[in-house]
């Protein structure tokens, strides 16, 4: 079975590359309205993946 955050992680991180392919307002270190919120989602599904990733003691 597919593991399902990591496939959440990858499409948020897809749509953040694709928005900032073509805003011309979002840079490096500051975006847009919608590409901040398209980071962030990226950014929580990133740490949840990851965070699935380390062992448990």
């Amino acid at each position: 079975m597919p593991d399902d955050h990591y496939q959440r992680y990858m499409d948020a991180a897809a749509a953040h590359r694709e928005h900032a392919a073509t805003c011309t307002a979002c840079t490096q270190v500051k975006r847009c309205k919608a590409g901040e919120g398209l980071f962030t989602a990226f950014a929580r599904f990133q740490d949840a993946y990851n965070a699935r990733l380390k062992p448990r003691k």
